[in-house]
């Protein structure tokens, strides 16, 4: 039914969408092989061009998908179920919410939970010129919160959701093309399709090469820091990332899916390790204290910075920061939001907002308060000048709070410990990128084929290693930033695709709620007023529409 290759080097694939997304990403990386400082110049000059748009677009369309994702979560359709009305969760709720968790810890986070809440407390634009050490830390945290919050957590729900109601409700393929059926029916099996895929892909591209490269960064540094191994300069970077793309392939093509889920099993208790050993050697009370304080002002802040789009300044942050985490999020949304969709089966809408919004976010919350509040604790307490580091290196950033704990054997391993960590997460990021990628190209199949595997994998780590030696950080940000601009119109049009199919879903299939939508105003005559009714839910189409008690 669907288009896929039945022979040839595309064998499996989507013949028109494979080979033209391997030529751009090609052509990107022949780019920046032989005209580095060419592309990083193309790339930071689309970059300034289109920021005054993304200031207040990117604002605007992550605020409406939190509300959208909160409102499916909460409205008329939210006990509509991910399958068939009678079909159970495929996963029990435990494990369901072990592999959120999974899905929200990254090496992202590793990177940017003590750089980031150091750098917004050496300055932000919500801070008075007052030199109120509280309250640049206070503040300090909620940015940090906002970025990696509820926003960023919206938008890979809203995607997630969408895959699986048309995957596992109208047994549509697990693709993004699917959610275009209702606006143009069988055309996006066709040309129109083909475009969101490709679009999907390079997206994925760009967000899974800035993860890749960023943890690439920090490893490098870790391991100077840690074993004194120094690898520094471009071809440090290119060694390591070679050596992430090898592994990450030979895992992925030998079937080794057991060894990759026992090491994200791994990561998880490596996390709750490093957690741990900052809670107990680390200032317990005052990060405790932290957590807490921190959630309430995110609160009490999330509505105006949502809509915050920097109008009175001049400066970069707004598009440094919040432009980019948008943008980031945008682009990783096709790769969190297939996996988060692939394990949500049989869950209805309710169960599966509050899950995806709550609990990764709430781990999230917790991991940054604890890195971040150490980092930030030794910086008000005079223990370290770690906000200095940081704006000299932001790799340095998590290591260099490890030094801040005593004694020296603890703050020595939670440096390994964090090396490690990276490692692994890196080396679970590039696994599942390169399954993500091939299995949007085969409109949601998991049976790939090894040369495709290996193919992929080798544009991944060959992207990440272009845009490394094109300026490193910079580039890889701006890279992202417009990757994900054509694919949040995309989004927008899966939105309604969405809304468009849901009219033709009951309401809220429980005792004492409608269960239908009711076709034209009704009321219940006076004489009938107490008459008890039948609000059997459990075959309400059944019922003869002519004895339908509701209408009068």
């Amino acid at each position: 039914m669907y288009n896929v290759a039945t022979r040839g080097p595309f064998k499996g694939l989507n013949p028109r969408v494979a080979p033209l997304a391997l030529m751009l990403v090609v052509i990107i990386a022949l780019l920046g092989v032989y005209r580095t400082e060419q592309l990083g110049a193309v790339v930071g000059d689309a970059r300034a061009f289109v920021t005054p748009l993304l200031e207040w677009y990117y604002v605007v369309i992550m605020a409406f998908f939190l509300v959208m994702v909160i409102w499916l979560g909460v409205g008329r359709y939210k006990n509509v179920r991910l399958g068939r009305d009678d079909e159970v969760p495929e996963f029990t709720t435990l494990s369901w919410l072990s592999m959120l968790f999974a899905a929200g810890m990254g090496v992202g986070l590793l990177f940017w939970a003590v750089a980031e809440p150091l750098s917004h407390y050496g300055g932000n634009p919500f801070l008075a010129e007052n030199g109120n050490q509280a309250a640049a830390a206070d503040m300090s945290m909620v940015l940090t919160y906002f970025h990696w919050g509820l926003n960023a957590w919206g938008v890979f729900a809203l995607l997630a959701l969408i895959l699986a109601y048309f995957s596992f409700r109208k047994g549509q393929p697990l693709a993004l093309r699917s959610a275009l059926h209702p606006l143009i029916g069988k055309y996006s099996h066709t040309w129109p399709g083909d475009l969101v895929d490709l679009l999907a892909i390079v997206a994925t591209v760009f967000g899974i090469a800035t993860t890749l490269g960023l943890g690439i960064q920090q490893l490098e540094a870790g391991l100077a820091h840690t074993v004194g191994l120094s690898l520094e300069g471009d071809r440090g970077l290119l060694l390591l990332t070679a050596l992430l793309t090898v592994t990450a392939i030979v895992s992925v093509v030998a079937g080794m899916q057991a060894g990759v889920q026992r090491v994200s099993q791994a990561n998880l208790w490596l996390s709750v390790a490093l957690l741990g050993l900052l809670l107990v050697w680390g200032p317990t009370q005052y990060l405790l204290a932290l957590v807490v304080q921190s959630s309430g002002s995110y609160m009490q802040n999330l509505l105006g910075l949502s809509l915050y789009t920097h109008a009175h300044h001049l400066d970069e942050w707004h598009s440094d920061w919040t432009v980019f985490y948008w943008g980031w999020w945008l682009a990783w949304a096709p790769f969190v939001g297939l996996f988060i969709a692939r394990i949500s089966r049989g869950r209805t809408l309710r169960e599966f907002v509050m899950g995806v919004l709550l609990v990764p976010t709430l781990i999230t919350f917790f991991w940054l308060a604890l890195l971040g509040g150490t980092a930030l604790h030794a910086e008000v307490e005079g223990i370290a000048n770690i906000a200095d580091q940081v704006a000299e290196d932001l790799t340095m950033a998590t290591f260099a709070t490890m030094e801040t704990l005593e004694p020296w054997l603890i703050a020595k391993s939670g440096a390994v410990l964090i090396t490690v960590l990276i490692a692994t997460y890196l080396l679970t990021s590039a696994n599942a990128g390169i399954v993500v990628i091939n299995t949007l190209l085969a409109h949601g199949s998991t049976e790939h084929r090894a040369i495709h595997l290996i193919l992929w994998g080798a544009m991944i780590g060959l992207v990440t290693g272009v845009l490394l030696l094109a300026g490193g950080l910079e580039v890889l940000q701006n890279a992202v930033i417009l990757a994900a601009l054509p694919f949040s119109l995309v989004m927008l049009m899966m939105v309604v695709g969405l809304m468009r199919a849901l009219e033709d879903e009951r309401y809220a299939p429980r005792p004492g709620e409608h269960t239908v939508a009711p076709s034209e105003p009704w009321t219940i005559p006076p004489d009938r007023v107490h008459e008890d009714f039948d609000m059997d839910d459990d075959a309400p189409e059944a019922r003869d529409e002519d004895d339908d008690p509701r209408r009068s």
